[in-house]
């Protein structure tokens, strides 16, 4: 699980009852030192290679159980392709049983064998493969693909119940004990508590039997006894199960994650079947937030981001070859906007501003002009013009209608920009957003767009600065290609009932 930069949120604000999509150890401060080994490499999820190999020898497979179809080779070629393009995205942690994941990988299956038969059809009239070539392919692959699958989760959760990884648990004493209890009691989470870190409020002793029969850990109060515990039971996974223990105690989680230990904050107090906050009227827009279990909890791992970004290749081919297309589609109403504006409000039709894009990096955002502020000062620090009455007819026109963002596809085009994505902000109100609101710095994972999962469901304008964030958030952590493409078309959908920016 990717993370990034986030601030807790100021005093007196109340947290969000669920866990948002990402977060992150605070940064490093003064004492708190705990003497850990270094060196060690850092807890990595398991390798996607083992999937990737089972489902490209299913697709070859599947070519293979073809008799009769001239050019197999070249078939393959494709559709192994395809099942590049389709993997799923994530991390591969073990399902309960291939039957889990059978619906995706089907589907997954057939469109890949569907793109090739529209291919074969569009190309090579005469050589189309028929009803039953199809189904046989899409049957031998699919049973190839599941058992290959299979295997890999099978040999994954026997090797995590087999060898656990050792994991000390921080927060008030009897709520690590019983999360540790309900731990122990799932040996399939590969992971085993060895001790607890007392943090927090002081409280009660659990009464006997609390931990259902579990042992009770030993409570770790000193450094020297952290370290002990550490160097002696090979500790790899911190359960945080305090919320405020990010701040009261982050030397210490800062200290644990450089020594090599996967740092985890866990849900302890909220059931796993209560809705996240970012659920939203789409049931996909939250659907895999909190994907991460342990011994049913939900949890998430805290630490600076790693691996790469969500999007790549696929996500820029898309954007290229849709705001090229655009451009030129839209270059004769582009030109008529800019000539009403030229002769309406006079020169400077264009309005640049920077914006913070991926990675904190500013660019300039390309808009029609539709308001002319009083000085740059103005420009970088209001938040807000689209309802005010004095704005000329036709630029309350363009706002509404959207179209002034039209000239942002040669931002796209460029590369500063992506179609779906984040909407950018100017850096002031980066800074204040990121200061007021957990994960709105955790946005900038990915290039900012044009439209996104926050803009379709209604977060334009003024609107909660906090939703917008946990949306966003929750599009990144779910990426997909054709995640963009449904939010393009719900984008679409909504330009028939605009309702401005």
């Amino acid at each position: 699980m990717t993370a990034e930069s986030t601030v807790p949120p100021p005093a007196g604000q109340p947290r969000d009852p669920g866990l948002s999509p990402v977060s992150v150890l605070p940064p490093r401060t003064a004492g708190g030192r705990v003497p850990l080994p270094s060196g060690r490499p850092a807890v990595r999820p398991p390798s996607r290679l083992p999937l990737l190999a089972a489902d490209v020898t299913a697709a070859l497979l599947g070519v293979l159980a073809l008799t009769g179809v001239p050019h197999r080779p070249l078939y393959a070629v494709l559709l192994v392709a395809a099942t590049l393009l389709l993997r799923p995205r994530g991390l591969p942690h073990p399902p309960d049983g291939v039957l889990d994941e059978l619906p995706a990988v089907c589907g997954r299956i057939a469109v890949g064998w569907l793109a090739l038969a529209a291919l074969v059809a569009a190309y090579a009239p005469h050589q189309v493969l028929s009803a039953r070539d199809l189904f046989l392919g899409c049957a031998v692959q699919a049973a190839a693909s599941c058992a290959g699958r299979g295997a890999v989760h099978g040999r994954r959760r026997a090797a995590l119940l087999h060898h656990p990884r050792a994991a000390l648990v921080v927060g008030p004493v009897r709520t690590a004990q019983r999360v540790a209890a309900a731990v122990l009691r799932h040996p399939r989470c590969g992971v085993r508590p060895v001790g607890v870190v007392a943090g927090g409020p002081r409280e009660p002793s659990a009464p006997e039997g609390a931990a259902d029969g579990a042992e009770t850990l030993p409570v770790l109060a000193t450094d020297e006894e952290v370290r002990r515990a550490v160097v002696q039971n090979g500790v790899r996974d911190v359960l945080v199960v305090d919320p405020s223990a990010r701040t009261r105690q982050a030397p210490l989680l800062r200290v644990f994650a450089e020594s090599g230990c996967a740092v985890w904050e866990v849900d302890a107090e909220s059931p796993s079947y209560a809705p996240s906050p970012s659920d939203g009227s789409y049931g996909s827009c939250a659907s895999h937030t909190g994907r991460d279990r342990i011994a049913g909890f939900r949890c998430r791992r805290l630490g600076p981001a790693t691996g790469r970004p969500a999007g790549g290749a696929g996500k820029r081919v898309l954007d290229v070859a849709v705001s090229g297309v655009l451009l030129l589609a839209v270059s004769p109403l582009l030109l008529v906007c800019a000539v009403v504006l030229r002769v309406s409000e006079g020169p400077g039709v264009v309005f640049r501003q920077v914006r913070v894009g991926q990675g904190g990096k500013p660019f300039t955002l390309l808009k029609f002009r539709t308001h002319r502020p009083v000085d740059e000062h103005e420009s970088a620090t209001r938040w807000s013009v689209a309802d005010e009455r004095r704005m000329p007819w036709f630029c309350r026109f363009l706002r509404r209608t959207s179209l002034d963002e039209l000239l942002q596809l040669w931002n796209v085009f460029r590369g500063d920009m992506s179609l779906v994505g984040p909407r950018p902000e100017r850096p002031y109100f980066v800074t204040r957003f990121s200061e007021a609101y957990p994960g709105y710095a955790a946005r900038h994972r990915m290039p900012a767009g044009i439209t996104g999962l926050a803009q379709i469901h209604g977060l334009r304008g003024d609107t909660s600065i906090e939703d917008r964030a946990r949306f966003d958030n929750a599009y990144i952590e779910d990426w997909s290609l054709w995640r963009d493409v449904c939010i393009l078309l719900r984008t679409a959908a909504t330009l028939v009932r605009p309702t401005g920016s």
